[in-house]
């Protein structure tokens, strides 16, 4: 992964306490990253390192947009961003099952960013992106309906064994 160096902290130099941190992340932000999902976007990232002698602690709020395609319609849309959440770096050389619990080496002396932003801006994106009622590409939906084939809400049209089970409740 390709990132600028200024999503990379240098902590090893940081003194125990917390140190205020602001990024924008922009369209770059995302075609330096090779396999990333989102291609633009614009979000403001305020974050709060607060460096303790065993661990730290980031505390992360972002706000702004990434563009992405309707799921419905497949016209490019706006999809907001906006939410807080708080990682912990803890040293060891064991492997974390909690998400918010990331271990970094002891050897390490500096923390890159870039994705754990990535997968938070991911996480967030809801699991289907649709515009508001009213909103989508008329032109599109009319061929959605006209190729998707007859409902089949009608019970004579559903095979008797799935009828059977449909009784079981």
């Amino acid at each position: 992964m390709s990132v600028d160096k200024e999503f990379i902290i240098p902590f090893e130099g940081l003194k125990v306490g917390k140190h205020p941190y602001s990024y924008k992340i922009t369209d770059s932000f995302f075609e330096d990253l090779e396999y990333s999902l989102i291609k633009q976007g614009e979000i403001s990232v305020e974050m709060v390192l607060e460096k303790k002698e065993t661990m730290m602690t980031a505390d992360i709020q972002m706000d702004g947009f990434v563009w992405s395609t309707c799921d419905r319609c497949t016209e490019p849309m706006k999809a907001d961003i906006q939410f807080e959440h708080s990682l912990v770096f803890k040293f060891g050389e064991e492997i974390s099952e909690d998400e918010n619990l990331v271990m970094v080496s002891p050897n390490e002396f500096k923390l890159n960013m870039a994705p754990h932003f990535y997968e938070l801006i991911t996480v967030e994106l809801p699991n289907k992106i649709i515009h508001d009622e009213g909103d989508c590409n008329e032109e599109m939906l009319d061929l959605l309906d006209k190729y998707s084939g007859p409902d089949n809400d009608e019970d004579d049209d559903i095979d008797p064994r799935w009828k059977a089970l449909k009784n079981l409740n």
